[in-house]
């Protein structure tokens, strides 16, 4: 009989108490696992302690922009285990590759269970006030961004909709300096990043007043971006 996979929540603020962010469940359901996917090792282990759960001879797979071989995450869910997948982004799925697992499982009728928790993408689009009825997501930030960026604010335009993405930490300055010197003056900008961290920040503005502004430190610190042009 299949197993179960978990798509379990994490922290953004990894020095955070998971009790003030997670639901108790969550806690029972790591109790309950027989091992977990992860994108790394470290962040794999470092889950399990928070937990309480013993590392030691605990199985972790990865599952990352490298991993090729879906079928051999799944085979201990076939042969009836309870894994978890969990998310350096807050909820498995979002802004990761776990969306070809969560596919795949379905296929193998091995059951599936969301729990609730933080997501970068999602706090960032609450907090930023722009507005959520439409959006669309990209991913990382464009290695060119010129003709892309003006792509996106162009769709942005037509269908009234909020773009989202991200940028390695240590490239966020240049992503930002990137977004100011290309995006229309009157189009709106907001950076988010450090959240649910104490140091949290949040600065949405039109282009031509953040060409004013003196710029936020963000550089190697987790930060999403959002814009929407009028």
């Amino acid at each position: 009989m299949p197993g179960q996979l978990y798509l379990l929540p994490n922290l953004l603020d990894k020095e955070a108490d998971h009790r003030l962010f997670l639901p108790s469940s969550v806690d029972q359901a790591v109790q309950s696992l027989n091992g977990l996917i992860a994108e790394n090792e470290k962040e794999g282990r470092a889950y399990l302690k928070r937990f309480g759960v013993p590392v030691q001879g605990f199985p972790i797979k990865l599952l990352n922009e490298h991993t090729q071989e879906i079928e051999e995450l799944l085979l201990p869910m076939k042969n009836g285990e309870r894994w978890g997948l969990i998310s350096d982004a807050g909820l498995p799925v979002l802004a990761d590759p776990g969306y070809q697992l969560v596919r795949r499982a379905r296929q193998l009728g091995i059951a599936i269970e969301a729990f609730i928790g933080p997501s970068s993408l999602i706090l960032a689009l609450m907090l930023s006030g722009l507005p959520a009825q439409r959006f669309a997501f990209h991913g990382y930030f464009p290695y060119e961004p010129g003709q892309t960026l003006k792509k996106w604010e162009e769709r942005s335009r037509e269908e009234k909709a909020t773009q989202i993405f991200m940028e390695t930490p240590y490239r966020n300055e240049k992503a930002l300096n990137a977004l100011i010197s290309t995006l229309s003056d009157s189009t709106l900008l907001c950076v988010a990043w450090d959240l649910t961290m104490p140091t949290q920040g949040v600065e949405t503005y039109p282009i031509k007043d953040w060409k004013k502004r003196l710029l936020p430190s963000i550089h190697k610190r987790p930060a999403v971006f959002l814009f929407l042009s009028s």
